[in-house]
């Protein structure tokens, strides 16, 4: 997570830090070394930060996850003696970003068919320390997949769809918190992951934003159907109408057919931050577009506005101050329902039990 923290593009590695069940050794950031991370992170899970792959490997890692998701997708190019440095010390690579790395490091295991090296430019690596060693680049098409049908209008379970005012606002944590805590209901729930988070932390899913077009709505309903023996199927979301380089609404939608709505919103947000030219809808006209983008005039069936997310994370501008920042979270969400008539939470605060309720 090297510079992670002071560019605020760590949402892989916060992620997989509040989510994934595997054991996560520590964070490498040498911006950071020795913080707090619980602190910094603001994820109750305390793990030593380090200056380097050197001090992680040390510790007993074996897999090395670029945890950021910057704005394009691909690889800081600083970043590749690291990973060079890391590959001969014996890590394993989990890479979400949009550069691939198996023609990189070919001989090492692959999520994709082999790729051949180079005679003329042989690696100058030494042997695999871990006999097991692997690349995984999680931005990669799967195999087998074709357009889509609608078929997902068959199902009779329930299908919540997570939309949002913009990109990066919390569209997957939403679904995650709402997937555990109907889990612990005892709901026959699951997850479908649609980015390379959710995929890292489930293990599963489609990373839609590296599908052909002409495959972006089969590929969806491929997991969707995948799904069919589920009461409740919560899709991850993606992208948002608002937003001017957003294409994965429309494969969501069509691919998922679904039957519930849940906005995720950052708390406050007038404009979007990167594009404060951009202004965000009011957000019960926001709902009613994608309802009727969802419907087309009566072709398919109407989804329903079950609850908003909202995210309140900048609220907590001191670590310290938890009670305070909880109360200025609870005020946002109680303005938020007031204005729209729909349950409002912070999930990661709050969580979703009120929205399940809802649906």
């Amino acid at each position: 997570m090297e510079g992670a923290f002071a560019e605020k593009t760590g949402k892989m590695g916060l992620g997989v830090l509040r989510f994934s069940p595997h054991e996560i050794v520590c964070l490498v950031d040498s911006q950071n070394v020795g913080a707090d991370s619980a602190a910094l992170t603001r994820v109750d899970r305390k793990v030593p930060i380090v200056a380097s792959v050197e001090d992680a490997r040390a510790l007993g890692a074996d897999v090395l996850l670029l945890g950021i998701a910057p704005p394009g997708g691909l690889i800081p190019e600083s970043w590749f003696p690291t990973l060079d440095r890391a590959v001969e010390l014996g890590f394993s690579i989990v890479n979400g970003l949009h550069d691939r790395l198996a023609p990189r490091y070919p001989f090492l295991q692959s999520s994709e068919p082999a790729v051949a090296a180079d005679p003329a430019d042989p690696p100058n690596f030494q042997t695999p320390e871990l006999p097991n060693q692997f690349v995984y680049d999680i931005r990669t098409e799967p195999p087998d997949i074709g357009v889509g049908y609608a078929e997902a209008r068959h199902l009779t379970n329930a299908r919540v769809l997570f939309i949002g005012t913009d990109m990066a606002v919390g569209k997957m944590t939403a679904g995650l918190v709402m997937w555990k805590e109907a889990l612990a209901r005892g709901i026959k729930a699951e997850f479908v992951a649609t980015g390379q988070i959710g995929i890292t932390i489930t293990g599963k899913g489609v990373p839609l934003d590296c599908i052909r077009l002409d495959f972006a709505c089969g590929a969806i309903e491929r997991e969707v159907m995948a799904c069919k023996d589920a009461d409740l199927v919560l899709i991850e979301g993606q992208g948002s109408l608002v937003h001017p380089g957003s294409t994965s609404t429309l494969p969501l939608i069509r691919g998922s057919q679904p039957t519930h709505l849940v906005l995720c919103h950052r708390a406050g947000m007038e404009t979007l931050p990167r594009l404060p030219w951009v202004r965000v809808p009011p957000l019960v006209e926001f709902i009613r577009l994608y309802q009727d983008l969802a419907e087309v005039c009566g072709t398919y069936v109407r989804p329903q506005a079950v609850g908003i997310a909202l995210n309140c994370a900048h609220l907590s501008s001191d670590a310290e101050a938890h009670l305070s920042s909880d109360a200025e979270a609870l005020a946002a969400c109680t303005q938020v329902e007031s204005e729209t008539g729909l349950p409002t939470t912070d999930p990661v605060r709050f969580g979703m039990a009120r929205i399940i309720e809802n649906i």
